[in-house]
C-alpha cells in the first residue's frame, strides 16, 4: 500500500509516502536477486561451464558471457522497460519503505536535481520522487558484467563518469550519484552510519557547474540490508581503487542475494540552490560542499529516532 500523509516538520508540510506489500514473497524475492544476484548468477555459470562442461561448450558459454558484455544495449526497448517496471514495483514493495519529502513544493518537475545519495531506491521507475526524469549513474564496473548491465541500464542506470554527468543534467535529468563509491564501503561497519564526503567535491563542482540544485538525502535501514565480510588491509583498499570496485562477501536471506526484509526510512531534504558558473572557484565549492554536509548531518540527526536509530551514530569521513 502507498500512502501520502502530510504533517508539519519545522514550520514546512512534508510529504511522507508510505510503501508497504502488495506483492508476493516469490515476486518480490526475484526482482531483488535480478539486482543483486546476477553477479552471483555469472559466477555460478562460469563455474560450472569450467568443471562440468567439456572444452567446447565451456568456451561457448564463456563466449556468450562475452558477447553479452559487447553488445550495445537498447535502454528504451520494450521489454526491457517492462523488465524494469516489474523490478521496481516489486522491489520496493519487498521493504516497509517511507520516504519523508520535507518540502515538496521546493521541487520545480521541470528542474534537474543532484541527488547525492547511496541508493538507486529513488530511481526513475520508482514513483518516489516527484521528478518527472531520473537517471543514476554508478560504477562503470557494472557495464562489464554480462546481464546485470542490461538490467541496470534499463533501470535507468549509467556509467558513472562526468562527461555523462554534465551531459544529463544539461539535458533535464537528475542525477542521483554516489559520492562515496568504492571509499564509502571500505569505511562501512556494522553498527553505524559512515559517509565520505569530506574530500568530495566533484558533484559539487558539476552542481555549480550547470546550476542545479543539490538535494540532501539520508536512507536508515540500508546497512542493515545484508550481512557482509571484506578484507582488511592497504593492498586491498588500493586494488578497489584501481578496478573501481569492492569486492567484498555478502549474504541475505537464507544466505542468499536477496537482502533482508529490514525497513528503509528515506529522508529527502530541501534542495540547495546554487548560482551557476561555468568556472566556480575552490572557495565557491568549499562553501556549497560545507552547507551540504551541514543538511545531511542535519537530516540524520533530526530524523534518526523517528526512524528507530536514536542511539546510532553517524561518522563522516
Amino acid at each position: 500500500m502507498q500512502r501520502n500523509t502530510n504533517s508539519d516538520c519545522d514550520g514546512m508540510q512534508p510529504t511522507i509516502i508510505c510503501r508497504t506489500s502488495e506483492s508476493s514473497w516469490l515476486q518480490c524475492a526475484l526482482a531483488l536477486w535480478m539486482v543483486a544476484g546476477s553477479i552471483h548468477l555469472n559466477m555460478l555459470l562460469i563455474i560450472l561451464a569450467l568443471i562440468l562442461l567439456p572444452s567446447v561448450w565451456a568456451f561457448l558459454v564463456l563466449g556468450f558471457l562475452l558477447t553479452l558484455v559487447l553488445i550495445p544495449v537498447e535502454e528504451n526497448s520494450e521489454w526491457g522497460q517492462r523488465l524494469a517496471k516489474f523490478v521496481c514495483y516489486h522491489g520496493s514493495r519487498y521493504f516497509p519503505i517511507t520516504v519523508i519529502i520535507e518540502n515538496m513544493k521546493a521541487f520545480n518537475p521541470s528542474n534537474a536535481y543532484v541527488i547525492p545519495v547511496g541508493l538507486l531506491a529513488l530511481c526513475n521507475h520508482s514513483g518516489f520522487m516527484p521528478l518527472p526524469n531520473i537517471k543514476a549513474l554508478a560504477s562503470s564496473a557494472v557495464f562489464y558484467t554480462p546481464i546485470l548491465r542490461h538490467l541496470w541500464s534499463w533501470l535507468g542506470v549509467v556509467p558513472a563518469s562526468r562527461e555523462n554527468f554534465v551531459k544529463l543534467l544539461n539535458a533535464g535529468y537528475s542525477c542521483v550519484v554516489i559520492p562515496g563509491g568504492v571509499q564509502e564501503i571500505l569505511y562501512m561497519e556494522h553498527g553505524h552510519e559512515v559517509a565520505f564526503l569530506k574530500r568530495r567535491r566533484g558533484f559539487i563542482h558539476v552542481s555549480i557547474e550547470t546550476g542545479c540544485p543539490l538535494v540532501p538525502v539520508f536512507c536508515f535501514g540500508q546497512t542493515d540490508l545484508y550481512h557482509w565480510w571484506k578484507p582488511r588491509g592497504k593492498l586491498f583498499n588500493v586494488l578497489c581503487r584501481v578496478i573501481k570496485f569492492t569486492p567484498l562477501l555478502f549474504w541475505g536471506t537464507f544466505g542468499s542475494p536477496i537482502p533482508f526484509c529490514h525497513p528503509l526510512h528515506i529522508v529527502v531534504g530541501t534542495p540547495i540552490a546554487v548560482e551557476r558558473k561555468l568556472k566556480p572557484s575552490k572557495d565557491e565549492v568549499d562553501e556549497v560542499h560545507a552547507q551540504f554536509m551541514l543538511a545531511i548531518q542535519d537530516l540524520f540527526e533530526r530524523h534518526k529516532a523517528a526512524a528507530g536509530y536514536k542511539d546510532t551514530s553517524l561518522y563522516v569521513y
